[in-house]
């Protein structure tokens, strides 16, 4: 079998034992890298190899199956280099986007390796483009994984056996099943039990409120969920929404969405009860916001991006009418009743806070 000299992030310990190749020759190679802050996470990511007086670390593997499907869903191609084959790397000399100079310095090195665990652990029949296609979801899958590790666990919590999981369907979401093993509230463990989990990544929502008018913006758009449950009203009031892209945060996704979907510059963020909107199926967590916005007159309008599929109306009303909307049963969308109601209840004290804050004025002067 071929080997193969792995360099930059490939050659780190922790992504070579995700991909089976923990044993390998240290070999040093000659050049510079610039870039690859997303090696791992992007395809195409990757650090760019070039011409220099600097000494590079690598690593001899043995080529592999995994490691040439791996190649493929991350847009990796060897490269021949001074009389050898290296991998992990570009000599791509086009203009690159992806700042810091040095990967070191921006590579979320925990995140790539999960990634790499999760396209090495799919079946050997499905192909490098069916995973490559699907690489932007997984990467939030995987991303939500790790911030579903470091929520904090229950001093009086229970525990549980992971025993197997398989993916037998994948497109741009995808289901699992598990078999697990609880723990029993009256001690002991549980039979195993056999469940399917939809899996989507985690998202985040914001709800633009207007302390000084006291006001709030709703976004109006077409939903699948209510159209294939046959509602003759499938277009849903809701809050600004979003999937939490790989390596971005819940509050960027948040600003950003706000662009995106209603046209509005949120100016604060301040969280709300973040949950899961259907444990029983789905390992969606929402991460859910009250975001300080300046609402005037005119300001909604079509937001969305056409490719895609996107027309969203944004919707001006009074937060009063929204609390009304909430109570009287109007408001379908979990999210977006959590929102009301939490914002009902402390709207008092927030406005006292915010409106001081960007007129100077206490309320009612």
């Amino acid at each position: 079998m071929a080997s193969i000299i792995l360099i930059g992030p490939l050659a780190d310990p922790r992504l070579r034992d995700a991909l089976g190749l923990s044993h390998g020759q240290r070999v040093i190679v000659a050049g510079m890298l610039t870039g690859g802050r997303w090696s791992g996470i992007r395809a195409g990511g990757w650090p760019r190899l070039a011409p220099g007086e600097g000494r590079l670390d690598g690593v001899r593997v043995e080529d592999s199956a995994i490691l040439r499907r791996y190649a493929a869903v991350m847009g990796l191609s060897a490269v021949s280099w001074h009389g050898e084959t290296v991998l992990g790397v570009t000599d791509d000399a086009g203009p690159r986007d992806d700042v810091p100079d040095d990967w070191r310095d921006g590579w979320q090195a925990e995140l790539a390796v999960e990634i790499a665990r999760h396209v090495a652990s799919r079946p050997a029949h499905r192909m490098a483009g069916e995973i490559a296609a699907r690489l932007p979801m997984i990467a939030g899958w995987c991303a939500s994984r790790l911030r579903g590790r470091l929520m904090p666990a229950r001093v009086d919590g229970m525990d549980y056996r992971s025993l197997a999981v398989n993916e037998p369907y994948a497109a741009w979401f995808a289901m699992e099943e598990h078999d697990f093993q609880p723990c029993r509230h009256e001690g002991g463990w549980a039979a195993p039990v056999h469940r399917g989990v939809f899996v989507s990544g985690d998202a985040a929502v914001v709800l633009p409120w207007d302390p000084v008018r006291d006001r709030v913006l709703v976004v109006e758009q077409f939903r699948a969920g209510p159209a294939a449950r046959l509602d003759p009203d499938p277009f849903v009031l809701e809050p600004i929404a979003g999937r939490i892209d790989a390596g971005e945060g819940p509050e960027e996704t948040m600003l950003r969405e706000a662009v995106e979907e209603a046209g509005i510059t949120i100016d604060t963020l301040i969280p709300a009860p973040h949950h899961y909107p259907t444990p029983g199926i789905a390992a969606e967590y929402i991460y859910a916001y009250v975001g300080i916005a300046d609402l005037p007159d005119g300001c909604a309008g079509i937001g969305g991006l056409a490719e895609e599929g996107e027309d969203i109306r944004g919707i001006l009303m009074d937060r009063a009418e929204l609390t009304r909307a909430a109570l009287s049963g109007r408001i379908v969308n979990g999210p977006l009743l959590i929102l009301a109601l939490w914002l009902d209840r402390g709207a008092t004290d927030l406005r006292a806070e915010h409106v001081h804050r960007m007129t100077g004025d206490p309320i009612g002067a």
